[in-house]
């Protein structure tokens, strides 16, 4: 096992997507990559106070700013791609802002109009906390927002929405250290972009970020021949999730479960309607993310849910 090292500059950060992008480092399967991103926005230097302004990656900000292309060698559409999470340590500051938006969505919580309020975080990533300019502390459960390969069609991709076809934004904080995400391979190579550290973030990321931080990533990188399922999907420590992406919450639902209750028949051998009356006594729904144009759900099964 061969062990890589990738540190964020010019020519190994993106804000798009795009299969046009060359890598800026190739692995072979199995191989680890310790990668260092930059938080979303791409600061290039810590805030002094909630919301300073400082230099960032890119001055024309188009999206989240990643790290990479990472190619996979011998990867091609059809496969899966796995990335293992080993370790995720965040930044030693961070930030958290709300209000920026002026949607239907935040007009119900009276927010429209306002002003943007920042909080600025220390991040402790020894202890575990982290602490924001109103002393209030939180517990650290770090993970990356984003995770993604391009599409498989010509031009720029988005990074803000997440996609079921590569996935992205996924924003799912139950991706946390020992996890692995399987991600269906659409172009040759994968080329894998990383970033969107998040040292803490509830479910939803009800406020449009969480605490936004720069991450270095320990990333086990490997291909998977017979996966339990087509689509993207997650084993973590404690659980094994599916997800659904829709601007529709009742279609990304529905796509969350249906994955579920694919893999469920798999596991235990059950026909779809017994595998869904066991799903409503073990499965749980979240929302993964509201914050990114695209609804995020996912339904997690635990590994003791059934004995």
């Amino acid at each position: 096992m061969t062990i890589y090292h990738l540190e964020p500059g010019p020519e190994t950060t993106v804000q798009v997507f795009s299969q046009d992008i060359p890598p800026a480092l190739t692995v072979n399967p199995g191989d680890t990559v310790r990668v260092r991103s930059l938080d979303a926005v791409g600061h290039l230097q810590r805030q002094t106070y909630p919301g300073e302004e400082q230099p960032q990656m890119f001055a024309d900000r188009k999206g989240h700013c990643l790290t990479g292309p990472i190619a996979v060698a011998g990867a091609q559409p059809g496969d899966m791609l796995a990335v293992t999470f080993a370790s995720l340590t965040p930044d030693s500051w961070g930030f958290t802002v709300a209000g920026r938006k002026d949607d239907a969505f935040t007009r119900l919580l009276a927010v429209d109009g306002g002003v943007p309020q920042w909080l600025l975080w220390e991040v402790d990533a020894e202890r575990g906390i982290a602490i924001n300019d109103l002393g209030q502390k939180v517990r650290l459960s770090p993970f990356l927002g984003v995770v993604g390969v391009p599409p498989a069609e010509d031009g720029q991709a988005s990074t803000i929405p997440p996609r079921a076809d590569g996935g992205g934004n996924i924003d799912c904080r139950e991706l946390t250290a020992g996890s692995t995400l399987f991600l269906p391979v659409t172009v040759p190579g994968a080329l894998l972009c990383v970033g969107d550290g998040h040292a803490a973030q509830g479910d939803g990321e009800v406020g449009g970020t969480a605490i936004e931080c720069g991450m270095t990533s320990e990333l086990v990188l490997d291909l998977v021949t017979e996966p339990p399922l087509t689509s993207i999907h997650a084993v973590t420590p404690t659980s094994r999730i599916t997800f659904g992406f829709n601007a529709d919450l009742n279609l990304a639902t529905a796509e969350a479960l249906s994955a579920m209750l694919t893999w469920m028949q798999s596991l235990l051998g059950m026909d779809r309607t017994r595998a869904l009356a066991l799903a409503s006594t073990v499965v749980d729904l979240r929302i993964t993310q509201i914050a990114n144009e695209t609804w995020g759900v996912h339904a997690v099964l635990k590994h003791d849910a059934v004995q």
